[in-house]
């Protein structure tokens, strides 16, 4: 075995793009969740 070490950029390591789509998926979901939730126990009542 070669103990010779392997540097990788940043963008190289990720190795995907970066579109900032998973944050408005989250934070829309969870806001989608508090209304569901909130529409629950208006209506179990």
């Amino acid at each position: 075995m070669a103990d010779e070490e392997v540097h990788l950029t940043r963008k190289e390591a990720r190795a995907g793009a970066s579109t900032h789509v998973t944050r408005y998926v989250l934070s829309i979901s969870l806001v989608l969740i508090v209304i569901l939730f909130a529409a629950i126990l208006f209506f179990w009542r």
